[in-house]
């Protein structure tokens, strides 16, 4: 069962997300400024924030798939995939529909 989840850029830079999990699953976006990007992906996915700085590509952040749970979903997340941790989520405005950009499979 994948999770639905989300991330919303809230710099002023572009940045590019890789999530990773189970059996293959990759993906990996570009993030304008400002925009919300939702997506799908197993549980115990996690996601890392790159930038790209004077020296390179830089690592600003990982997060992990609980982190990043939307509370508006198309499907009921189980109670066993909640962790302490996850108290941090992403809720989407009642006029913003969940549209997943990619689904693993």
């Amino acid at each position: 069962m994948n999770l639905a989840c989300g991330y919303r850029n809230s710099s002023d830079q572009m940045v590019i997300i890789r999530c990773a999990g189970v059996d293959g699953f990759y993906l990996e976006r570009v993030v304008f400024p400002f925009e919300l990007l939702t997506f799908e992906c197993p549980p115990d996915s996690e996601l890392e924030i790159w930038t790209h700085g004077l020296g390179g590509a830089e690592l600003l952040e990982r997060l992990t798939s609980q982190e990043l749970l939307l509370e508006a979903c198309n499907s009921p997340v189980p109670l066993e995939l909640l962790s302490p941790q996850a108290g941090a989520r992403l809720e989407l405005a009642e006029d913003e529909p969940f549209t997943p950009w990619a689904t693993a499979g």
